[in-house]
């Protein structure tokens, strides 16, 4: 087989407008026409306009700016997450707040000009998939174009000399490119096939896909909700707004969308390295689960672990934070107890040092008989390090050595007024101290199963013996996640199936030559330089070749000094596979 290239004379227009039309339509980018601007009119000026939004450079740069745009949205506080960090914020800076208000940074996501972005990345994909999917099926239904005349001027080609018939090799070469899964047809003197139509079909793919996952974050978006929820060992929770402690949705949401479902919390088990460098980590956080999904479903158990959440319809439910709650018990100077419950305290470090509030709100009466609230600032160590190591926080988080730190109020805890207060802290505005002896705040340190009693006959506070532990749950339920990960995946695919796959055509002509003999061309072009093409034409001309071995002559056509000969004048040599220009 000889090996040619391109060198000599520089092709005629002719020639030019064959290589344009045998290398036309490889892909399904939109053609792009330089307007006239002088004469453009409205018309004119709106298809323009279209087709700078329809690019793909303008859709690349949308989705640069919503990347941008979301930034914001990440490290400012946001008033459909946390209104009270928002708040904060315009408290400290009052002038940036202000600013930030004006330009929608507290609510990025819903802001105007946010908006504006994504639907205009929205249409710019929509107008660019529409034009280039009808496109691609009219090339599906057509046939690969007909070969140049001159199929040396490719970059890559192949020739030799033959004895078969050309018909002969024109329906071997039909066959050897339908087993290689080309697209085939004869037209006229040559064969024309085409490959890697998966090409398109990637890129396509991707960009619905990310349509997909654009609809997927919107629906999502507007219909999520997701909310947090305290429960202590042997308490429950039903899926109802005033069930939450805090609690979140999009603007379309309503409290109709909250899959119904109820649950207790029968037991958390939480286990901890002991030893080595990992010391306190983690090793089994789990929470035992009786659940039952509708308003008339079976009880059912469960086990939720972290990043294990136990899915209810749309809803997910995740175990997110744990924590003790003490049992106390308070009574009055009498005896009657007036509180006896769990209470459950904030983690303050890794070993679940904790601190809370117990309030007592109604049933006490003072040694004068009079209605009083009780409030103790409560401050919790699973594990003490003993009075030698200095300081009241815990050494581990696992209950080895329990201690809980008292101090002891008497008032108004303002819980009458109307206005909402953290369960977690106390209002002392119109609370006074228990002294002391000295005249001092009255505070304790008990260990399970004791009591402190109050001055004055005041009444006694026990710390029961028996300590609960709490779980945290957040409760989501965010419709179009499962698209949008198909989506995902889907632009993966697609656009890895772009970047590896290549549009490629090959020519095969086989003709009389002035001898009589049969001369066999062959070509390959794909849409970007690569080494695959004149590899792949290398190993169909080494296997046309065998059905259609070499003539005998005397001359090797690669030694002839006019590289672009006709048809008919070159000389047979064995096949060795094409080189590319």
């Amino acid at each position: 087989m000889s090996k040619t290239t391109a060198s000599g004379p520089a092709p005629s227009a002719a020639e030019d407008q064959e290589l344009g039309d045998a290398g036309s339509q490889l892909s399904t980018a939109p053609k792009e026409d330089a307007p006239n601007l002088p004469a453009l009119g409205v018309i004119g000026w709106a298809r323009w306009f279209w087709r700078q939004l329809t690019s793909m450079r303008v859709a690349l740069l949308l989705l640069l700016l919503l990347s941008l745009g979301a930034i914001p949205g990440s490290l400012i506080p946001q008033s459909g997450q946390d209104e009270t960090k928002v708040a904060d914020f315009r408290k400290g800076n009052p002038t940036l707040g202000d600013v930030y208000d004006k330009l929608g940074l507290f609510h990025v996501y819903s802001s105007v000009w946010f908006s504006a972005i994504y639907i205009l990345l929205f249409v710019s994909l929509i107008g660019c998939i529409i034009p280039r999917t009808w496109q691609f099926v009219g090339q599906l239904r057509g046939l690969p174009p007909r070969a140049p005349r001159r199929l040396n001027r490719l970059p890559a080609h192949t020739t030799w000399r033959t004895t078969a018939e050309p018909e002969q090799v024109h329906q071997a070469a039909l066959a050897l490119l339908k087993k290689r899964r080309f697209r085939t047809h004869l037209t006229g003197n040559a064969v024309a096939a085409e490959k890697g139509y998966l090409r398109e079909v990637g890129n396509l793919a991707f960009h619905i896909a990310l349509i997909v996952m654009l609809i997927a974050f919107a629906w999502g978006q507007l219909f999520k909700s997701e909310g947090n929820k305290l429960v202590v060992e042997g308490d429950g929770f039903s899926n109802t707004l005033t069930q939450y402690d805090d609690f979140k949705s999009g603007n379309l949401f309503s409290s109709d969308d909250l899959v119904p479902f109820s649950f207790s919390l029968k037991k958390f088990t939480g286990t901890y390295e002991r030893t080595g460098p990992n010391k306190g980590t983690p090793r089994v956080y789990k929470a035992d689960l009786t659940y039952s999904a509708g308003p008339y479903g079976k009880d059912e158990k469960t086990t939720v672990r972290v990043n294990h959440p136990l899915e209810i319809g749309d809803s997910k439910v995740y175990l997110v934070s744990h924590g003790y709650a003490p049992v106390v018990t308070v009574r009055d100077g009498k005896g009657k107890v007036v509180f006896d419950d769990a209470v459950p305290l904030l983690p303050l470090d890794a070993n679940v040092t904790s601190s809370g509030v117990v309030k007592v709100l109604d049933g006490y009466r003072n040694t004068q008989g009079e209605k009083e609230q009780l409030g103790f600032n409560a401050f919790f160590v699973p594990t003490f390090g003993g009075s030698a190591s200095g300081t009241m926080l815990s050494q581990f988080p696992a209950l080895d050595n329990p201690l809980l730190a008292l101090s002891a109020y008497h008032g108004d805890l303002g819980a009458d007024s109307g206005i909402p207060q953290s369960v977690y802290q106390m209002d002392r505005t119109n609370m006074k101290e228990f002294k002391d002896s000295q005249g001092k705040l009255f505070k304790k340190l008990l260990k399970p199963g004791e009591t402190m009693t109050l001055p004055n006959g005041a009444g006694s506070v026990t710390f029961g013996k028996d300590i609960k532990e709490w779980a945290g749950f957040q409760v989501v339920q965010q419709p179009g996640s499962g698209w949008a990960l198909a989506g995902a995946l889907a632009a993966i695919g697609g656009l890895a199936a772009s970047l590896f796959i290549q549009r490629r055509r090959v020519w095969v002509r086989a003709v009389k030559g002035a001898d009589g003999v049969t001369v066999v061309e062959m070509a390959g072009l794909g849409r970007s330089e690569s080494a695959k093409v004149p590899e792949e034409l290398g190993d169909l001309a080494g296997s046309l070749y065998e059905q259609a071995p070499g003539a005998p002559g005397p001359d090797d056509p690669a030694d002839s000094p006019e590289p672009d000969q006709e048809p008919g004048t070159a000389t047979p040599v064995p096949a060795e596979g094409a080189e590319k220009q």
